[in-house]
């Protein structure tokens, strides 16, 4: 039995591979900030509850694109294998919003990206934190008495 059996732990690296998503996501509408008509996107937030039930499901982006997860991934060796279907996922893209629109198309806004980004940040180390703590407490309780 390894940690990722024991629920919060598996709950804890699902938030982790959230927010690791979001992180890339909101780093990709800041490369594209000059890009005409580039629309940022965001994740939908993150929920316990749709984690459980799509446990399998990776994120998915615009164009229907699943991201990578961490661990083994699969890999189309003839042509004869079948794609993954597109599952519902607790991940899934959303547009951003039509706040501020240059005239050439383009909707990112630094300032909201920036702040995406730090929300993002101090939500991955409380999450590591809690993990480190959690691991702190197991391997308190799996010791040996001292006596």
């Amino acid at each position: 039995m390894g940690p990722d059996d024991i629920p919060l732990f598996g709950m804890l690296k699902s938030r982790l591979g959230y927010l690791t998503e979001r992180q890339k996501l909101v780093a990709q509408n800041v490369a594209n900030s000059d890009t005409p008509g580039y629309r940022p996107s965001d994740l939908k937030p993150f929920s316990f509850q749709a984690s459980l039930m799509n446990n399998t499901a990776g994120p998915v982006y615009r164009g229907g694109r699943a991201a990578p997860t961490s661990g083994v991934t699969m890999i189309a060796t003839t042509p004869s294998h079948q794609a993954r279907p597109n599952a519902p996922s607790a991940w899934r893209a959303t547009a951003g919003a039509d706040s501020e629109t240059t005239l050439d198309g383009n909707a990112v806004s630094l300032e909201d990206q920036m702040l995406k980004m730090t929300d993002a940040r101090m939500n991955y180390d409380a999450a590591i934190s809690f993990y480190q703590k959690s691991m702190t407490m197991l391997r308190m309780a799996a010791r040996k008495p001292s006596g």
